[in-house]
């Protein structure tokens, strides 16, 4: 997986910009603002790949805020550092070398289903982040229905690789991978399980077209002093 996304690092965002038809940096900027991202926080978007979330968390942030990125590839990194003056760690997701709630803020972008241990993602997840932080875990679900599912596949199998070409781009193995990632994902109701059960609170999903998923979570915040 890590070479597939080495190869692919440097046409990534323009293969990203066909997938979702131009409208993605609007989606991410939405999502990380309804999840309650606020200038001054510091965040840590996990599997940042090539800077999509991180960019658009940047901007909401502002000069007082912070933003760390984390991926395992390290081809993504280097296009990500084009573009983004942040610090970028090279590590895996499930062990983060980060300290005891030190974020307020963790993201995910679409790469959960690469992970084959949610428990310990989550409990990672929840390690770093701060009392009252929240966790927004952007991902794809498996389309419902017979209809959704056959079109979703020729989109991503078919049209996004055509289009991807026209673009200076070969998408037709990531996009492969993909669609077999996105068929084989972890249902929606068990990643809110293992949120849950993780010991984080307020465990929730938006769903959009059906299959794009946006989880929030939150680290209960500190308990007051009981008054004598």
């Amino acid at each position: 997986m890590r070479d597939l996304f080495d190869r692919t690092a440097g046409s990534y965002d323009r293969i990203n910009s066909v997938l979702s038809l131009g409208s993605g940096a609007w989606y991410r900027s939405r999502a990380l603002q309804r999840a309650g991202l606020r200038p001054g926080a510091r965040m840590l978007d996990v599997a940042i790949g090539t800077g999509l979330v991180a960019r658009e968390a940047v901007r909401i942030l502002g000069p007082a805020g912070a933003v760390i990125g984390l991926d395992i590839s390290a081809g993504m990194l280097a296009v990500a550092r084009r573009s983004l003056r942040i610090p970028l760690i090279q590590a895996r997701a499930e062990a983060l070398p980060l300290g005891d709630a030190s974020v307020d803020f963790i993201s995910m972008g679409y790469a959960l289903r690469h992970v084959s241990d949610l428990a310990l993602l989550f409990a990672e997840f929840r390690r770093v982040l701060r009392p009252g932080g929240t966790i927004l875990v952007l991902e794809i679900a498996r389309p419902e229905g017979r209809f959704g599912h056959a079109m979703a596949r020729a989109y991503v199998g078919g049209i996004v690789p055509s289009l991807s070409r026209l673009a200076g781009a070969d998408a037709r193995t990531l996009m492969r991978y993909y669609w077999d990632t996105i068929e084989s994902c972890v249902p929606p109701e068990d990643i809110m399980r293992h949120l849950r059960e993780t010991g984080l609170e307020q465990v929730m999903c938006e769903t959009d077209l059906g299959a794009f998923r946006a989880y929030t979570a939150r680290r209960a915040p500190p308990q007051a002093a009981t008054p004598r």
